[in-house]
């Protein structure tokens, strides 16, 4: 199975180049799933539900969020309706929709996607995304009903992005991780299969400071007072992520190849 994931969706520029350019995208790469992080995509807080249908419409078969999961508040109650549409597994118990769901490709091959926030230099103290992990993935082990498992973990610490992905080598297909918005060269399959990349980087202008307009956060950083809010970047977006191939049979890792297309940063893909 070719399991295509996109980094953070980063304002409308980042919409826009997926409505534009991720049908083209998918069949030059010949992806049979498509996983999109749809963390920032409604001016760079959460997503709404019309802009979550407009991404699903335009070739994703699955969006995660984040932990600004919530902020655009017709996702509360869209989320539930909606199930190709995953939020961190270890917020509060009574948060609405799914931690993870199950998506199958056009030929009835199953994936695991599941999502889990860090705790690590994060806004509040989540639960722990160990232990958390560690149940949906026994419940999902590797040959089982499933023939792949990505696992999304969105956190700041780049240690702890790769302690999650030692800890679910072996018992998932995929560990990679979004939140800091700037893709890592670390791509690599670990000893027991797993195919993991420390972080995607977004679908976002990077003419920009992590996909925001670079006079505000310029003018914090220079004499540490904020004059305005900070808006999302309006130019051209590049398409951030992997591409994975795994083993139908127990869904490791065969390859994986990191995508840069479009926008300001080098392509990875041949022209």
């Amino acid at each position: 199975m070719r399991i295509l994931f996109l980094g953070d969706v980063m304002g409308r520029s980042g919409r826009r180049a997926i409505t534009d350019r991720l049908a083209g995208l998918r069949a030059r790469l010949k992806a049979d799933l498509v996983v999109v992080n749809a963390e920032n995509a409604s001016g760079g807080r959460g997503v709404t539900a019309g802009h979550a249908q407009l991404l699903l419409e335009s070739g994703a078969d699955c969006l995660t969020l984040g932990d600004h999961a919530f902020d655009q508040k017709d996702m509360i109650a869209f989320i539930d309706r909606e199930p190709r549409i995953v939020r961190p597994l270890n917020l509060a118990r009574e948060a609405p929709g799914r931690g993870h769901t199950i998506i199958s490709d056009a030929r009835g091959r199953k994936a695991l996607i599941v999502q889990a926030l860090g705790q690590v230099f994060m806004s509040r103290p989540y639960d722990d995304p160990f232990s958390a992990l560690d149940g949906v993935l026994r419940a999902h082990p590797p040959g089982g009903m499933v023939q792949a498992a990505l696992v999304d973990i969105h956190a700041e610490a780049t240690s702890e992005k790769m302690a999650v992905g030692h800890f679910c080598d072996g018992r998932a297909s995929i560990v990679v991780g979004t939140h800091t918005h700037v893709p890592t060269a670390d791509a690599q399959i670990l000893p027991r299969g797993t195919a993991y990349l420390s972080d995607a980087g977004m679908c976002g202008d990077y003419d920009s400071v992590i996909g925001m307009d670079k006079a505000e956060p310029l003018r914090r950083f220079i004499t540490g007072m904020a004059r305005d809010r900070f808006t999302p970047a309006e130019g051209e977006a590049t398409l951030s992520g992997l591409l994975v191939e795994t083993d139908d049979r127990g869904g490791p890792a065969r390859s994986i190849l990191p995508i840069r297309e479009g926008g300001r940063l080098a392509p990875s893909l041949p022209a």
